[in-house]
Order: structure tokens, then C-alpha cells, then sequence
């Protein structure tokens, strides 16, 4: 028997504040008489949950995959059986799976791993996921779309939010440093303006500046691979490329809303589901720039108008907290603990209006 989920120290969706699933998937050779599974959940209350539940099993192929209850909580040991009648033919057990709650975290340098110093998890219940495998959520995050390998306010973040709801995180970042919205656009949406960044971007054959998609396809893929309705939501912290005023950046607050709500719906639109989506109010330069108000306005317009949830205000993030003794853009050690804890303060209101 090989068990391809759950894996070791993943993290699955809850759907409620108490309940959720976990994934069980593998092969059996073909022909097996059943398989079953349990998630052997700790508490008295729990008891419950630690009941064998078959699994749907095609036997002409050997392919298992079925749904298996779980209490909210972890890290859990999953185990998997085959059996024959009453007579067990093979076991396997996956030792560190969570029921808790997953994002998906996308934007650009102060999303992904460009602080000056690497975090590490406290409480190490958080989990990141790259695409293929889950580890525990120290620095640098794997799957980010840029290579970096610093700092990131993803194990700040975890922690906060593991001792607000005592259930596992998972996060998958797919963020790149130093994009505009216009190359986070769909393959063949018109950029209207050229970043300075060239990459992501392709002229048309009658001139037209466009999406080439590259980006788009990373964050899309990334939640395809947990699945509907596999995350909670996705946290977005983009905005001060976007907030440059020089004229080879120029992008009016307009354009800016317009391009993010295109960003937006048309994931939502592809993957058939209502994807929540939490935007930060993000425009720091340095001390002497601290804030785009224009870009802030378009920014929180997409919080009035629905289209997204409000994020944390991170241009409160001022000096003390940026590198480079305050004059950078990114965040230092007490900077990144801050900005986890912002976002958990974030996360924390939309998740009070769902939880039941």
C-alpha cells in the first residue's frame, strides 16, 4: 500500500470551528478487499473521531479516496489499513496532520522572503506547503515565485493565529518581489502601461502591451493543488511598486483598483468558487515617503466596494520597524513580527463572522 494523502505535516480546511476533513488518497494493489482509516484525536470529546471509516476503494485499479471526519485540532497520526474479511493485509500511518485553517499568501516583496532576518515558528503548529510537500513554517517559505530566502511574517503570523484559535496554520506563498498588479494580470489582459519590470509582460503583434500570465498561473495552480474550498483565503500584500509615482512606474489609483478586481475575479471565475480574498493597504517607500494616499483610497475602495476583505494597514509599519536602520522598504526581526501579528488581526475579524 502507498498513501499519497495526507502527507506529514500538512494542514487541512476545517469547516466549522470544531469539524473538518481529512483527505485520505493512495493505491492498494488491485483487487484488495478494503480500506479504512481513522484520525486518532487525543481528547475525551474527541473519542469519537477515532473510529475506522472506509474508504472508497476501486478495486480494479487499486485507487482509494474518501473523506475521512476529524476534529479541529492536531497535529493528529492518521492511520490506514487494508483488510480482507476480518484479517488485516497492510498498515500504514502518517504521524503529523492538522485540521485547522490554510491561506494562500501572494503580492510582492513583504509577501514573500525579503526581511533582513529569517523567523522561525514558536509554537511550531504552522505549516507551509510549496506545491509538493508541507514542512514546518521556518524561513525562508518554500513556493514563492522569486527565489528569495530571507525573512517572512509567516511564522509571526501562524503563531498569533494558533493562539487566538488553538488549531494548526497552513500557508502556501506564492508571492514575487517587486511586481505591479498589471503582471499578477491574467495571459492576454492589457497592461496599459509598461512596469519597469519587464518580465510577465509581451507586446502583441499591433503593439498592445499584455499579461503574458506567468504569475497568475503560479497563484492559480497553487490553490488548485488545495483544492476548492481547501483554504480559507488569500492574503494579498501588494501595492508600493504600484504606489511609485515616477513616471516610468505611473499607474492612476483607478487603473490600479480596476487591474486588482480583474486579478481577482477572474481566479474566481476559473475556479467556480466565492475565493475570500484580504487586502492590505500597502504603499511605504522610506521615512520621507511613508504613504500613497491615492493608492491607499483605491486600496480600501475594493473593501467598500465588496470585492475584497480589509487587510491590515501595514504603512503603520513605519522606521523602527523597516531594514537597513529604517530606510528600506522591508521589514526588520521586530518589523516582521509585527507585520505577522497585523495580519492576524486581519484574518482574526473575517474569520469571527464565519466561524460557527
Amino acid at each position: 500500500m502507498s498513501v499519497s494523502s495526507p502527507l506529514d505535516d500538512e494542514v487541512f480546511q476545517r469547516q466549522s470551528r470544531r469539524l473538518g476533513q481529512v483527505l485520505v488518497q493512495g493505491h492498494v494493489e488491485a483487487g484488495a478487499g478494503q480500506v479504512e482509516a481513522r484520525v486518532l484525536c487525543g481528547a475525551r470529546w474527541l473519542r469519537r473521531w477515532r473510529r475506522w471509516t472506509p474508504v472508497p476503494l476501486t478495486r480494479a485499479t487499486g485507487e482509494f479516496r474518501g473523506e475521512v471526519p476529524a476534529a479541529a485540532g492536531g497535529f493528529y497520526k492518521v492511520e490506514v489499513r487494508v483488510l480482507e474479511g476480518s484479517r488485516v493485509l497492510a498498515r500504514d500511518e502518517v504521524n503529523h496532520v492538522g485540521v485547522g485553517e490554510v491561506f494562500v499568501i501572494a503580492g510582492q516583496s513583504n509577501s514573500t522572503n525579503y526581511g533582513e532576518v529569517r523567523q522561525k515558528t514558536v509554537t511550531r503548529m504552522v505549516s507551509t506547503f510549496d506545491g509538493a510537500g508541507w514542512r514546518i513554517a521556518d524561513d525562508p517559505q518554500p513556493g514563492v515565485q522569486d527565489g528569495s530566502t530571507k525573512g517572512s511574517f509567516v511564522p509571526a503570523f501562524g503563531d498569533a493565529l494558533y493562539r487566538r484559535y488553538r488549531v494548526p496554520i497552513g500557508v502556501a506563498s506564492v508571492g514575487h518581489g517587486s511586481t505591479s498588479v498589471r503582471q499578477w494580470l491574467p495571459a492576454g489582459e492589457n497592461v496599459e502601461v509598461m512596469p519597469t519590470m519587464r518580465k510577465y509582460v509581451v507586446r502583441g503583434s499591433d503593439g498592445s502591451l499584455t499579461s503574458d500570465g506567468t504569475l497568475f498561473h503560479g497563484l492559480t495552480e497553487r490553490m488548485d493543488e488545495l483544492g476548492a474550498h481547501g483554504f480559507r483565503a488569500v492574503l494579498w500584500h501588494q501595492g508600493e511598486s504600484d504606489a511609485d509615482q515616477a513616471p516610468e512606474h505611473s499607474i492612476s489609483p483607478d487603473t490600479y483598483r480596476r487591474m486588482m478586481e480583474e486579478v481577482i475575479v477572474s481566479y474566481r471565475r476559473r475556479a467556480g468558487w466565492d475565493v475570500p480574498w484580504i487586502v492590505a493597504e500597502a504603499t511605504y517607500h522610506s521615512p520621507s515617503d511613508p504613504k500613497c494616499p491615492p493608492m491607499r483610497a483605491a486600496q480600501r475602495s475594493l473593501w467598500k466596494s465588496g470585492v475584497a476583505l480589509e487587510g491590515p494597514d501595514t504603512d503603520t509599519l513605519t522606521a523602527r520597524y523597516r531594514q537597513n536602520n529604517g530606510k528600506g522598504v522591508h521589514f526588520n526581526d521586530a518589523g516582521l513580527k509585527a507585520h505577522g501579528e497585523l495580519w492576524a488581526q486581519a484574518v482574526e475579524r473575517y474569520l469571527n463572522t464565519v466561524l460557527r
